[in-house]
């Protein structure tokens, strides 16, 4: 409580008769221990100091981890990328995450955050992915496994859709005698104006022309794979960044028909990229030991395949 007492100081004024008086000055004096004491106010103004300190710390933590609509605040993240294992065949041991495509994987999470299952894809699945990545599809069960999943009506649907949104989609196929099916996924690469084919181009080495789209200057150690048809015609505006060099011939084989190894298309908002071949990304295909027995050295593989995989995400390329 607040006692007003008459301090000891004055002034001086004037009265209406003009004769001067002495005006005591009121100071107030609080009691000792009272909520007005210097001494307790000084103490409260420092547990407020710390008590604000500790709301704004709580409330930098909290914006720092989730932004204002519930995205991510950090605008360095990552896209995310998907290796779908979902159309591959239970016990398939080509291309596994861990096992030949281990430095591939490894090399894309210095620019995205990777994820690996082999989880149907629906729009939860896919929730928040950028770009998926198929390889390989599988068309028939491997020894005592259940028969893989085909693409499905479904399936079109919802990657067709995921693309024209903005989604990025790569396939790739392959060679005979690598259980790839064809069929079903035809049904899904007609949304794009793309198709796989029966004819195959043996493994050759291809230097890709300067003026060729995305890739172009590079070298192509390339290990079979199955050509693509393009309806030029379509919508999805289908390209073929990639065509065969006759002129180049197979390191091993005969087979070296003319058409397209690798096109791309872009349906709606997304992108998509559609490749011949699933091996030329494996571990032993970039760092020069090969397939089998092919070899192919000094290539630009992982480079070309960065590349890709940006422009597919929707990425500025660098």
């Amino acid at each position: 409580m607040m006692e007003a007492v008459t301090s000891m100081k004055t002034k001086s004024s004037q009265g209406f008769d003009g004769m001067p008086y002495v005006v005591p000055k009121m100071q107030a004096i609080p009691r000792r221990g009272s909520p007005f004491d210097p001494a307790v106010t000084r103490a409260a103004r420092s547990t407020s100091l710390i008590s604000w300190r500790s709301f704004f710390a709580i409330l930098a933590a909290l914006t720092a981890t989730s932004g204002w609509e519930g995205q991510s605040a950090d605008s360095g993240s990552k896209p995310v990328l998907l290796y779908s294992r979902y159309y591959n065949a239970e016990g398939e041991n080509r291309y596994l995450p861990d096992g030949t495509y281990k430095e591939v994987l490894q090399q894309l999470r210095g620019e995205f955050e990777v994820r690996v299952h082999n989880q149907p894809l629906t729009p939860e699945t896919l929730a928040g992915v950028k770009l998926l990545l198929i390889a390989n599809p599988s068309d028939k069960a491997v020894g005592n496994h259940p028969a893989p999943p085909h693409v499905s009506t479904g399936d079109i649907k919802t990657l067709a859709g995921f693309v024209e949104k903005g989604g990025g989609l790569i396939i790739m196929g392959n060679q005979e005698n690598h259980n790839l099916e064809i069929n079903d996924v035809n049904r899904l690469l007609s949304r794009f104006g793309i198709q796989f084919t029966n004819l195959y181009t043996d493994a050759k080495k291809l230097v890709l022309p300067r003026e060729a789209p995305l890739v172009g200057g590079l070298s192509w150690a390339y290990y079979t794979g199955n050509l693509l048809l393009l309806d030029p015609s379509h919508p999805a505006k289908p390209r073929a960044p990639v065509m065969n060099d006759l002129n180049q011939k197979p390191a091993k084989g005969a087979r070296d028909q003319p058409g397209c190894l690798l096109a791309t298309a872009e349906p709606g908002k997304g992108r998509v990229v559609i490749a011949t071949d699933s091996g030329w990304i494996t571990d032993t295909a970039l760092d020069g030991r090969g397939i089998g027995d092919v070899a192919i050295k000094d290539h630009d593989n992982w480079e070309m395949f960065r590349r890709l995989v940006r422009w597919a995400a929707g990425l500025q390329l660098n």
